[in-house]
């Protein structure tokens, strides 16, 4: 089957599943609600922050709040694409379809990791807008020096977070495991490393940590970190290349 038909048939499959559409709807509204929240109550408190803290107050970085959440909508989706055919059984007559595995794959991530762009980027302007609407006097401009750049980094850091979950997905097979792995990793275990002294310097270099710093405005004064923006994508983009190489390896050596 040339590229091109089964490219139409992954996008087939993903608007055909009335799960991936939700999950993907739910990490817009999560985003930018809680966006929009974070920025209307830090508005209210800057005037009791410390001098320190305003020196380090990042108007853009806040309106992103929501992604902390938003980002668990966008590793379902991921989790989603890859391993439903998996659990439905629907793997056979695709992989029979499409002997070439590695077309298999990597159309099935092309499409979804296209989608995952789209929705990303629409979701990073819209809760940047609306988060400065409600940071009020507060408020960073579009045109303001590394905004635009972190604005355009929240959608590359939903969308990366989404191709990491089909990697981590190929490798598992397993809805549930996958989910089981990467909802605790992300929400639990990167939080709990990043933020404890004798484990931080292991933290700032796991995938999230690292490619958040893309949508960092302004350096907190007490920031030790090794590496900037760009180089913290470098890093993410290292874990994503690493996940789907996982899973191509695997689906090339397994049984269906």
């Amino acid at each position: 089957m040339a590229a091109v038909q089964v490219i139409r048939s992954e996008w087939t499959k993903i608007r055909s599943v009335a799960s991936t559409v939700w999950t993907l709807s739910l990490a817009v509204v999560v985003t930018i609600a809680l966006g929009m929240l974070i920025s209307a109550l830090s508005k209210n408190e800057f005037g009791n922050l410390s001098r320190r803290d305003q020196l380090s107050f990042d108007p853009t970085f806040i309106s992103f709040a929501g992604m902390t959440l938003g980002q668990l909508a966008m590793i379902v989706f991921g989790v989603l694409v890859v391993s439903n055919e998996y659990s439905t059984g629907m793997i056979r007559a695709s992989l029979a379809a499409v002997p070439q595995r590695a077309t298999f794959l990597f159309s099935k991530v092309a499409v979804a990791t296209g989608l995952a762009l789209v929705v990303g980027m629409a979701t990073s302007f819209v809760a940047f807008f609306l988060g400065q609407a409600m940071l009020g006097e507060y408020r960073a401009s579009i045109g303001d020096p590394g905004v635009l750049r972190a604005v355009f980094g929240g959608g590359l850091y939903m969308t990366l977070i989404a191709m990491f979950s089909m990697g981590v997905a190929a490798m598992l097979r397993s809805p549930m495991l996958s989910l089981g792995i990467l909802m605790p990793f992300f929400f639990l275990i990167s939080n709990i490393l990043g933020n404890v002294s004798a484990t931080k310097k292991v933290g700032q270099y796991l995938p999230d940590q690292a490619g958040s710093r893309i949508m960092q405005v302004v350096t907190p004064l007490d920031d030790t970190t090794p590496y900037g923006p760009w180089g913290g994508l470098g890093i993410m983009l290292a874990w994503v290349a690493a996940a789907l190489l996982g899973g191509f390896v695997l689906l090339q050596r397994r049984d269906a």
